[in-house]
């Protein structure tokens, strides 16, 4: 997620254009919500199947979010009008019209955001900022970062969640997971789900795309964001609770 945060800063300094990118995960990660200080310590030992969980801390605010078996999108944008919630609402167009496609329809939840605040986890509940089934099974959660004109809005889609490890790290297993993909998704899948999300962008936003690789001193630029926020995320209180 340092690349998303890169991407926008880099972006707001006009020397990016804007940017969508999918992403999966190598290993077990939880990441924090930016303001997130209340969580359980034991995060920090975790291991799942003789490897660290990862514990990072997001540039967008929300609950931890559990990754490794999902699929996370990231767009970085400016220059939109309305409110952040409209302007959210705007963003999500293409993943309602993708996973519509898909022959997933999604809608927005409609839970109290006082009981999402009371959890540690992103995915047990869902807000009217999240995108559920017709079950009310969340699908996909998501938060946004807003810097001068420039917006970053990513978000996690369940494909096929850790159902074990999420009972270990949450003490519990949501709805939201317990329901959601029954079988394991893949690589190929996830290569066509990622097209029809880029083609719903695409004509919801009237774009066209240039497919590219991040350059070397890119990446060295990226590298040395994250050792700064790794010290600063290192520093942070750990509250129980």
């Amino acid at each position: 997620m340092g690349v998303d945060e890169w991407l926008l800063d880099r972006h707001r300094q006009g020397s990016h254009p804007p940017a969508l990118r999918f992403y999966t995960w190598s290993r077990p990660t939880i990441s924090l919500g930016y303001h997130q200080r209340r969580y359980p310590a034991f995060w920090h030992e975790l291991q799942w199947q003789g490897q660290p969980v990862s514990l990072v801390r997001r540039p967008t605010g929300g609950r931890a979010v559990l990754h490794g078996g999902d699929l996370t999108y990231s767009i970085v944008t400016s220059g939109m009008s309305g409110t952040r919630s409209q302007v959210y609402r705007k963003l999500c167009e293409f993943l309602i019209l993708g996973w519509r496609r898909l022959g997933i329809p999604l809608h927005f939840g409609d839970r109290d955001r006082g009981e999402y605040a009371r959890r540690h986890s992103c995915f047990a509940t869902a807000t009217g900022a999240d995108l559920v089934t017709s079950d009310g099974t969340k699908l996909i959660g998501s938060a946004q970062l807003r810097r001068g004109k420039a917006v970053l809005q990513h978000g996690s889609m369940q494909l096929s969640p850790h159902r074990e490890l999420f009972d270990r790290v949450f003490g519990s297993v949501p709805d939201s997971i317990s329901h959601s993909w029954q079988r394991g998704v893949e690589p190929a899948e996830i290569d066509a789900i990622v097209a029809t999300l880029m083609q719903a962008a695409r004509e919801c936003y009237n774009v066209k795309f240039v497919v590219r690789s991040l350059s070397e001193r890119e990446w060295q630029e990226i590298y040395s964001k994250i050792e700064v926020l790794k010290s600063q995320f290192s520093s942070l209180e750990i509250r129980n609770s």
